[in-house]
């Protein structure tokens, strides 16, 4: 088995006839946390899509432990053992936050099937689901819906999490939680890749950055140079 979760060569994307991505590439080890910096526009949320095969269309490279998935649908890409939280949540507002958590079908792979968290393990995690179980979704802070747009993927047994600005409009104390629940979601061995505009909630967790521009990875290093690269940061992100 590779040691890595998920592995990105020289990736183009399109939607419709604009070419977003210009080759990107990156490595993700197992049981990482990696962080997207960019601005707004430089092509982080559609690497992630195009992960999945969300874009209009894409070339070049992605393997999903190992497996090559650049041919493949969205849904058989899933199987692979990865989920995704767009910004916009998508939980179903109709629904209870219960009715939302067991919706999710697991993944049908035997790697997924021992990574699916009970509801009792979701409900010891995310407190506040439990007191809201009975709830619907259009009931529920924005806080709570970010908490069960994670929590639902975490029921289907996905063990690389691809999370698209999580902490944005939220208040401190939310975003200490998710804080939390990505350093214990790593403790558990799951792989995680943030798009954050929120430099200061992404900092402490990642072990890797990659910064984009233009579509393309322009800077990539790992937390311990983070000191040294501040300068270029500044520079690149205006922080």
């Amino acid at each position: 088995m590779s040691a890595l979760a998920l592995e990105i060569k020289d990736l183009h994307a399109w939607y419709g006839e604009s070419h977003i991505l210009h080759g990107v590439n990156m490595t993700v080890p197992k049981g990482s946390v990696v962080t997207l910096l960019g601005r707004n526009g430089a092509g982080r949320t559609t690497t992630m899509r195009a992960m999945l095969g969300l874009t209009g269309s894409r070339k070049g490279s992605v393997r999903i432990h190992g497996a090559e998935a650049i041919s493949l649908p969205t849904h058989k890409i899933a199987h692979l053992g990865i989920g995704y939280c767009p910004e916009e949540r998508g939980i179903f507002s109709s629904l209870s936050c219960e009715e939302n958590l067991l919706l999710p079908p697991p993944l049908k792979n035997n790697e997924a099937a021992s990574n699916v968290m009970s509801l009792d393990e979701i409900y010891a995690m995310f407190p506040n689901l439990k007191e809201r179980r009975n709830s619907p979704g259009t009931r529920l802070s924005g806080g709570e819906q970010q908490m069960l747009a994670v929590a639902r993927i975490l029921r289907t047994g996905a063990d690389i999490l691809l999370l698209d600005e999580i902490s944005e409009g939220l208040a401190p104390v939310i975003v200490q939680a998710l804080a939390r629940m990505i350093t214990t979601l790593k403790q558990k061995g799951l792989t995680i890749i943030m798009v954050e505009q929120n430099f200061h909630f992404a900092a402490p967790l990642a072990d890797h950055f990659y910064v984009m521009e233009h579509g393309e990875i322009v800077e990539s290093f790992p937390a311990a140079q983070l000191t040294a690269k501040q300068d270029t940061l500044n520079e690149l992100l205006g922080v």
